[in-house]
């Protein structure tokens, strides 16, 4: 470029810009035209480099004072932009800001701090009745807890983890590369930002033990197979101050030897004797309530064909949302003994006798 544009026209801020509006703008203008994101363009290379000089400026008090009185010629001879590696030593923390989570390496410290506990998943098998009206259960679990010990440190009783001399605590380490700062794991310390000189023995170092518990967890009724449940900070608990994470409980409902689930309906099929289902009468029919309440009375009207369908209202699942329950559908079919006596065998035969003269 044949002419220095203004720096603040190049950060599109006002001369009473902040630092953070020009942290901001900087930011901005090198995601547009960083080198790493417009490969062999000569023009956003330039334009690229030009942001970074007017920020290296602006962002200095000194500099920027003096460039507000005397504009670029002030600046000259001074190193306005600086050498390149003394402008990446300085914006470092910029960069990592920047490209963190893209691909270009996160802030080192900050990535430690966000961490939390790993969530566990288990599985837990429902009985139908269990699962149509909802029941606490004890679920379980065997994942990493602080080791007692040494209170989660990884190091023995007494003793105390020392700073890494490689990343100075850290936990990664940062190298350059052209314009770009790529941060990876202190291979010295595996990332911790931490030496363990004298590790515990009941942990091995590690901080941590495998260690069995119980979870009391709370099913809804209507739950069913296929769904979740999360229950929150019961999974590893990584100790540190760290959060622990969650324990996810897939659902899985067993068979019904009697009934069939529809969703919120159930679907019974109920064997009803010949003679009740040409004369009519009542019949039990097994519900899914409570024991001692298990069974209700069903109308067979006379003449009932087999397979005909009988809807008791309110009688099947419970909805989720605590709206209601569905309903106990019964398929009435005729119940056929497979073993008759001679008796019984010659009045059926008189009976289809009948039929035939009837028909």
């Amino acid at each position: 470029m044949a002419e220095k544009r203004d720096y603040y026209e190049v950060l599109s801020v006002a001369r009473d810009a902040s630092t953070d509006d020009l942290r901001k703008a900087f930011r901005r203008e090198a995601m547009k035209h960083h080198p790493d994101r417009n490969p062999d363009n000569a023009e956003a290379e330039a334009l690229y480099k030009e942001a970074n000089e007017a920020y290296q400026v602006l962002n200095d008090q000194q500099k920027r004072a003096v460039y507000d009185q005397y504009g670029h010629a002030g600046l000259e001879g001074g190193g306005g932009g600086g050498d390149s590696g003394d402008v990446f030593s300085h914006m470092q923390d910029l960069f990592q800001e920047m490209f963190s989570g893209s691909g270009f390496g996160g802030g080192a410290g900050r990535g430690r701090r966000q961490q939390r506990g790993a969530d566990l998943r288990v599985e837990s098998k429902l009985s139908l009745r269990d699962a149509a009206f909802g029941c606490k259960r004890e679920i379980d679990v065997r994942a990493p807890s602080p080791c007692s010990d040494c209170s989660g440190t990884g190091a023995k009783a007494g003793t105390k983890a020392e700073t890494c001399v490689g990343c100075r605590g850290a936990g990664q380490v940062s190298t350059q590369r052209g314009f770009v700062m790529f941060s990876s794991p202190c291979a010295r310390c595996g990332g911790t930002g931490q030496m363990i000189k004298t590790p515990c023995a009941s942990c091995r170092g590690q901080g941590a033990v495998e260690k069995a518990r119980k979870v009391t967890v709370s099913f809804p009724a209507g739950i069913d197979s296929g769904q979740r449940l999360r229950v929150t900070g019961q999974g590893v608990h990584p100790g540190g101050g760290l959060q622990p994470g969650d324990l996810y409980v897939d659902v899985d409902v067993a068979e019904d030897p009697r009934f069939e689930r529809d969703g919120i309906d159930l679907v019974l099929r109920l064997d009803v004797g010949f003679p009740t289902m040409v004369n009519g009468g009542a019949v039990q029919v097994p519900t899914l309530e409570a024991e001692g309440e298990g069974s209700t009375l069903l109308e067979i009207p006379k003449g009932t064909a087999p397979g005909t369908l009988f809807s008791m209202r309110g009688r099947g699942i419970q909805r989720l949302d605590g709206r209601g329950r569905g309903n106990l559908v019964v398929v009435a079919q005729v119940a056929v003994p497979k073993k008759v006596s001679a008796k019984a065998q010659e009045l059926l035969a008189e009976l289809e006798a009948e039929f035939a003269r009837n028909a």
